[in-house]
């Protein structure tokens, strides 16, 4: 066993005897867990160095789980540009949807990262025009984008963060 891993050992031991301590001494139950999509920040996007593989990271604003998702080299800087701050000289696909959806009087609202299948990842875009909603599947690192760019949440449902992260597993390595 490492340093690191009798470290934490020791912390989670504490902090268990901590807890039934607590519930013994008559505190208050600890909260309902909150569930639902929770919203991410979205923190990078990054080379693998090993593989070259381009990755966005993202990482829970409500719990702090991180979400490590492969893309490809195009779709790493159609999320990576905007991110940056840098406006390209000419409008990149997803500056050109955004401004289409403009034109249209369509707002994105908000991108959900809904499911993990086959390693797979899905998405849905949330719109709305005037009068209705709605709502369209949609490749995630498209969707990011167009958060990125349009700065409305990005939201992961907790069992894509739970299928991503094997139980036992402390989450991506990062």
């Amino acid at each position: 066993m490492t340093t690191g891993s009798r470290v934490l050992v020791v912390v989670l031991i504490t902090l268990t005897l901590a807890t039934a301590a607590g519930a013994r001494d008559g505190a208050a139950p600890a909260a309902p867990k909150a569930t639902g999509p929770q919203e991410v920040e979205v923190v990078a996007v990054a080379v693998d160095p090993r593989t070259q593989t381009p990755a966005v990271l993202l990482e829970g604003k409500r719990d702090k789980r991180h979400l490590i998702m492969v893309i490809g080299p195009a779709e790493a800087t159609g999320i990576a540009v905007p991110l940056q701050g840098v406006t390209p000289p000419r409008p990149l696909t997803h500056d050109l949807f955004l401004t289409l959806f403009g034109r249209l009087n369509v707002q994105v609202t908000r991108v959900v990262i809904t499911d993990l299948r086959d390693d797979i990842y899905y998405a849905t875009l949330q719109l709305t025009a005037p009068g209705t909603t709605f709502t369209l599947d949609a490749r995630p690192s498209d969707a990011i984008a167009l958060a990125v760019r349009a700065k409305v949440p990005v939201l992961v449902e907790d069992r894509v963060f739970d299928k991503a992260t094997p139980p036992g597993a402390s989450g991506p390595r990062i």
